[in-house]
């Protein structure tokens, strides 16, 4: 198994710094300014006009889908309404779970989201969300997919978190089957992508695998809308359980939020920059 790359999320940039003297930003008093060659620039003026330095993830696309919508309970037909997901008919969305105390999926998924974005911004991709705020409804399974596929992503994830029995611990992440579809082309490089982002996931949140769902924290599906339509390589990923006490107190933390996203971030950029 490959180690992860280092990360790098500093920009040099260019620091002035006085040469002693009180003048207004040219030499100091009595000091002649430095020579240059005929024809030539300052050096300052070649520093200013030099490339900026690349990025790990300058020309990556990658889309973050933040599972579920805060205002999703507010609209229960909508939000019930069936769409095809090409294995089955299922729901256009869901509410999503929450913690024994209240703090819902919606909210945690939009605000890991939104730190992963950030992060991924800062290390030169391109990033787009599938919801623009946390107080809306949907958009449908479908229409998650679709953005995706419309953004011609390199990877997408999908963030979640589960609601299972209080005893159950541990994250996992989901991929796609093959089904005879759309998603069928992607399939062994959303596994790929799947990898990736559980070696990182577990290496900097220190959450283990899960204890109820799937094999070392991997488990494949074909009856998820947001995989079975998707054109491009794909997952999801279930952040842990809210309805374990030492989780949800985790997943309130905004400092613990801080680290799922940059583990996820640091899954993405591994598996694309392989």
């Amino acid at each position: 198994m490959r180690a992860l790359p280092a990360t790098v999320l500093a920009v040099c940039g260019l620091i002035a710094s006085a040469c002693g003297g009180t003048g207004t930003g040219g030499a100091a008093a009595g000091q002649a300014a430095p020579a240059t060659t005929a024809g030539q620039a300052p050096a300052a003026a070649q520093a200013k006009d030099a490339p900026p330095e690349a990025k790990p993830l300058d020309g990556k696309v990658v889309v973050i889908d933040p599972g579920h919508n805060g205002g999703n309970y507010r609209a229960p037909k909508e939000i019930n309404r069936k769409v095809n997901v090409l294995t089955q008919m299922k729901a256009c969305d869901t509410t999503g779970t929450s913690t024994n105390d209240g703090y819902s999926e919606a909210a945690f998924t939009w605000d890991v989201s939104k730190r992963l974005q950030k992060i991924l911004k800062k290390r030169g991709a391109t990033v787009k969300l599938t919801r623009s705020s946390n107080d809306g409804v949907g958009p449908c399974i479908t229409e998650r997919a679709a953005i995706g596929n419309k953004a011609k992503a390199d990877a997408a994830i999908s963030v979640h978190a589960d609601g299972s029995a209080p005893a159950n611990r541990g994250f996992h992440v989901i991929m796609p089957k093959k089904i005879k579809g759309p998603v069928d082309k992607v399939v062994a490089d959303s596994s790929s992508l799947g990898m990736a982002v559980r070696d990182a996931f577990r290496a900097g949140t220190g959450l283990p695998y899960s204890t109820y769902i799937g094999r070392k924290a991997l488990d494949y599906r074909s009856d998820l809308g947001g995989l079975n339509l998707s054109t491009v390589p794909k997952i999801f990923v279930e952040c842990g359980n809210m309805r374990n006490a030492t989780e949800a107190a985790k997943f309130r933390d905004p400092k613990f939020r801080q680290k799922i996203a940059v583990a996820l971030a640091n899954g993405l950029q591994h598996y694309l920059q392989a």
